[in-house]
């Protein structure tokens, strides 16, 4: 079992807390606020509700958290070592040598700073990297890596394994790359309140509304490509060039930094979002964030294209009861209704699942497809046994009913976490040849592993099966 320790856990070491802790690793917290296990403990409470809904499949079991009084013990026998503390360069060198200390010669040292180079983090002697991620740490996926070469190489297999995108910044700035772009845009916002132009709201109203959907699934430079029309980014560039030079920005005026400034964004910021907590503004956050991965990782864009990856490194689940399992996963809160439980067209989602897999084991998988067969489903029965709810873990079995033919009957058991059959899915599916549309028998490859599921489950009891699927399929 791998090990990452946690030095800090505020709100990016408890993120990172998370990160690694969903992803199966062990994580030993150091920390002396008394606070911290609380306040990580409510990171975790998020975190739980928010990655796992970025997946179509199960998880790895979450490792085992731990938090120590003692530094030392808390890094001994870490393969990665994260140092959060605050953004004081003196409290960085005082405690990353005895992180170098206490870590193995093998061990990975990120650092969080958002702003040093690695070349200021370390004293003679301390061999630490730049780690910089972003808030929430658990959902999004980009690492900041700047550093030795050859620690950033490892680091970043590292990260890739827990679903994350590590970036290396060829050479070492102050703020690194997202920061600096960020500073910028900051500087702007505040000109804007301060002189009276606009309003915190107004101001995230324009991101929200226009440019920030824009730069989730494509950022900067590849927009304004499409900006510059079929010449492309050449044309962009002579069009709205010139524009560099008129006094648009006060980038390099900065506003005094003063109370009057402070009670001035504070007191809209808050009048903005008072109406919610903390809390409240995280989980919002968490599941529009959620529902922007999953949109682009059905494109393969951005973000999503990372969890699209992560998820595929994800070792198949084996057996259960006998039966192949074809679906684990976490159930969402946008599975589940008013009511609190999973609603009723999520169980067809989860048994769409199991049948996409199950069509993947028999051959019928995405290069079949595109070789233009498929099978359709004709006609589904679903019986909700028991309440699901959001956070429950749901395994799915497949059996296979029969075989023959143009038809592929498949009988779907799901299961809650503790073991509970929650519903039934039978599901009846018609052989198609994509190019006319109408049923056509399979290739013989597929009929033949078809055929030896068939076999391998040939007199097992599939109770509520056949009640009421087959009746179309019959006709067809």
């Amino acid at each position: 079992m791998s090990k990452a320790a946690m030095i800090g856990g505020g709100v990016i070491g408890g993120g990172w807390t998370a990160r690694f802790l969903l992803n199966g690793w062990d994580v030993a917290v150091f920390d002396p606020d008394p606070q911290a296990e609380r306040k990580i403990g409510e990171v975790l409470d998020n975190a739980r509700r928010a990655l796992p809904a970025l997946y179509d499949r199960a998880l790895p079991p979450e490792g085992r958290l731990t938090f120590h009084a003692d530094l030392t013990e808390a890094v001994a026998g870490s393969d990665w070592v994260q140092e959060s503390v605050p953004e004081t360069l003196a409290l960085k060198h005082g405690i990353l040598p005895a992180i170098q200390k206490a870590a193995g010669p093998e061990a990975v040292i990120g650092s969080s700073t958002s702003g040093f180079k690695p070349s200021e983090l370390n004293m003679p002697g301390t061999r630490a990297i730049v780690a910089h991620p972003f808030n929430p740490v658990y959902l999004l996926p980009l690492v900041e890596l700047v550093g030795d070469p050859a620690t950033c190489t490892r680091a970043a297999g590292i990260l890739r394994g827990i679903g994350m995108y590590p970036l290396t910044v060829r050479k070492e700035i102050d703020a690194h790359i997202a920061d600096r772009l960020l500073e910028a845009v900051w500087r702007e916002a505040l000109w804007l309140v301060k002189d009276g132009i606009a309003t915190t709201e107004e101001i995230d109203e324009a991101i929200r509304m226009g440019f920030g959907i824009r730069w989730a699934q494509m950022g900067l430079f590849e927009t304004y490509r499409i900006a510059g029309g079929e010449a492309g980014m050449a044309h962009f560039m002579a069009q709205f060039g010139p524009a560099l030079s008129w006094p648009w920005t006060k980038l390099m005026d900065v506003p005094e930094f003063n109370n009057d400034l402070v009670e001035l964004i504070a007191s809209q910021s808050d009048a903005q979002s008072e109406h919610l907590s903390i809390r409240d503004l995280e989980r919002l956050r968490d599941d529009n964030v959620v529902g922007m991965i999953r949109a682009l990782r059905r494109t393969g864009s951005g973000a999503g294209s990372v969890v699209r990856a992560h998820e595929e490194s994800f070792p198949r689940p084996g057996e259960r009861n006998g039966l192949p399992i074809t679906a684990t996963r976490q159930v969402p809160v946008s599975w589940t209704d008013y009511n609190g439980h999973m609603n009723e067209a999520p169980y067809l989602e989860a048994a769409s699942l199991a049948t996409d897999r199950f069509m993947q084991m028999i051959g019928a998988d995405a290069a079949y497809v595109a070789g233009g067969r498929s099978y359709f489903t004709v006609e589904n029965h679903v019986r909700y046994l028991d309440e699901v709810h959001a956070g429950d873990r749901l395994t799915v079995t497949t059996q296979v009913l029969s075989g023959q033919g143009k038809r592929l009957h498949l009988f779907h058991r799901l299961w809650r976490g503790d073991d509970t059959l929650a519903a039934t899915v039978e599901t009846m599916l018609i052989h198609t040849d994509l190019s006319t549309r109408r049923s056509s028998e399979p290739d013989p490859a597929v009929s033949e592993r078809l055929s030896a599921w068939v076999s391998s489950h040939a007199g097992r009891d599939a109770d509520g099966a056949g009640r009421f699927v087959g009746q179309t399929a019959r006709r067809t």
